[in-house]
């Protein structure tokens, strides 16, 4: 460690004092321990190849007993147009990708706001596995064990107050950093929303890993959404951002077409896309032209986990509103 003299240190480089305090009342309320950060913090910054977490909780109440995607299929075919268009492009090109350090920004109607390290949000007592079912808008699905947080356990933190009617999440903007991101397939960053009864909804979770391992960069690292009765695009990969809104939020595939995307991006195998059905699923296994003919099954309004979610749509017109 250098220590340098108070008259060898710019004013730019102090900390405010209501920074500072806003970081430590952030850190008091997820209950996180300096001890536990720094160990965390260390495993993670030298563990970007999948090396086993800490600490995981197992097993969830919330799990499925659906067969397990392998974890080949789970990180070499995915949706994540920041590095290819291609369900290949991302396990291609994502390598050199460096999730570390990272900054999240809390913003918005909130009583902690600011710019914070991620692993002030992660702690080894923190983490726990959840096996979700993952159904993606193209009909074809995954059964994933993720590892990760409860969303609403860093909403309360945060504090949000009586005008956050929403939830919206930015996702990283750095052209050199995510190649795809030199062409306008999308209005970037990725943004994403969700009211805010979702996001304190207990199966919304943000990850940070998957198969007990840390997150791929393919499959979003170092921090993403999981919405499991929602389509895959609510998703959103390599968070850098969270704002708490009182108007529902601009998303990216929403923008892009509105016709064939909605804001809730709840799973109703009722409603067809425009250009497929979505009654059934293909349930991805094998590679190349044999995932073409992996089994399908009849996909379950929200993706199966109706029983715990249906509540939140009692006066909701979910073909208007899909």
């Amino acid at each position: 460690m250098i220590i340098r003299a108070k008259a060898d240190i710019r004013a730019s480089e102090i900390t405010p004092e209501s920074v500072y305090l806003g970081r430590r009342k952030l850190l008091k309320q997820l209950g996180l321990g300096a001890i536990g950060l720094t160990a965390f913090g260390q495993q993670q910054a030298s563990s970007q190849d999948g090396s086993v977490l800490p600490e995981v909780k197992r097993p969830s109440p919330f799990d499925t007993d659906e067969a397990l995607t392998t974890y080949e299929d789970v990180t070499t075919y995915n949706n994540y147009y920041e590095f290819g268009t291609s369900k290949s492009d991302p396990a291609e090109n994502a390598g050199a990708f460096e999730p570390r350090p990272w900054k999240l920004q809390i913003s918005g109607q909130a009583e902690n706001t600011g710019s914070f390290d991620l692993d002030d949000f992660l702690a080894p007592h923190q983490l726990e596995e959840r096996i979700y079912r993952m159904r993606c808008v193209e009909a074809w699905s995954m059964v994933v064990p993720w590892v990760g947080i409860p969303l609403a356990r860093v909403i309360e933190a945060c504090q949000p107050n009586s005008n956050a009617k929403y939830v919206a999440f930015y996702g990283l903007h750095d052209r050199q950093r995510m190649p795809g991101q030199r062409f306008a397939v999308l209005n970037w960053p990725y943004r994403e929303g969700l009211r805010i009864d979702e996001a304190m909804h207990p199966l919304s979770m943000l990850v940070v890993g998957l198969y007990g391992r840390t997150l791929p960069n393919q499959n979003g690292a170092p921090l993403r959404l999981i919405v499991p009765w929602k389509y895959g695009f609510k998703g959103i990969k390599a968070i850098a951002g969270i704002e708490f809104t009182e108007r529902q939020p601009s998303t990216s595939w929403n923008a892009a077409a509105p016709g064939e995307y909605g804001f809730y991006a709840n799973v109703n195998p009722a409603v067809d896309h425009p250009r497929w059905s979505q009654s059934s699923e293909r349930r991805l296994a094998g590679s190349g032209f044999g995932r073409l003919f992996a089994g399908r099954v009849d996909t379950l309004p929200f993706n199966g986990y109706a029983d715990q979610v249906a509540s939140l749509y009692t006066d909701l017109d979910l073909v208007k509103n899909f």
